[in-house]
């Protein structure tokens, strides 16, 4: 073998082989074929409801509308107080309401002026800075489907939140909110006032009824701070 044959065998074990690719990162998941980006989809584009990045999805609340988290069984005593249009959400055995801008705001004032402030209530309120676990959308609503998708008509993961009364098309749902009175606004919205007094009240006898039969019972009291 000849010196320049050899060093060219020498080189040629020496010299690293060319490194692999790396794997391209991974596309973001298109509306058309995955759910949970159809899902935002909906909510983003056909109602404009600004949502929270990550997982799982949650709605951005304090911006087109605020939330009365309340134990189910205390708000259903207080649909009869809701415009047909009022979107109403249950999450396990919680309800939650939704309600005006602003409402997070008011509500300690509010419980104060109906002489509930000093009652211990499992009432939240969920404003600016806050957000919501988005439920799944209603049946027809239009998320489009990618082809070889499953069927639809799968029921909700047990526990996951669920609108009871959804919000309607268009995304224009404040003119359904419970709200407190104020020059200019619609003289069909629903009064929050009497809303709010409606759910203390059956908060305050869900709690009395929870002490009686020997249960637990969870306090969610307002926090005024927690909306700053």
């Amino acid at each position: 073998m000849t010196r320049d044959a050899a060093a060219h065998d020498v080189a040629a074990h020496t010299v690293p082989l060319p490194r692999r690719p790396l794997d391209p990162e991974p596309e973001s998941c298109a509306p058309s074929v995955c759910p949970d980006a159809r899902t935002r989809h909906w909510y983003e584009n056909d109602l404009g409801w600004a949502t929270v990045p990550g997982r799982p999805l949650r709605l951005l609340t304090g911006m087109r509308f605020d939330v009365l988290d309340v134990p189910a069984e205390a708000g259903t005593g207080a649909l009869r107080h809701l415009a047909p249009g009022s979107p109403v959400a249950l999450k396990g055995d919680r309800m939650e309401l939704l309600v005006a801008v602003g409402s997070a705001e008011e509500m300690p004032g509010l419980l104060d002026w109906l002489e509930w402030s000093a009652v211990t209530l499992d009432l939240r309120v969920l404003g600016a800075g806050d957000a919501m676990e988005a439920p799944l959308p209603p049946a027809g609503a239009h998320t489009p489907e990618p082809p070889g998708a499953a069927a639809p008509g799968a029921g909700p993961v047990q526990g996951a939140a669920v609108w009871l009364r959804p919000p309607g098309p268009g995304g224009e749902v404040e003119a359904s909110l419970p709200a407190m009175p104020a020059v200019g606004r619609a003289g069909s919205a629903p009064d929050l006032v009497r809303l709010v007094d409606t759910v203390a009240a059956e908060c305050h006898r869900v709690r009395l009824r929870r002490l009686r039969a020997g249960l637990p019972t969870a306090c969610r009291r307002v926090q005024p701070l927690a909306f700053s």
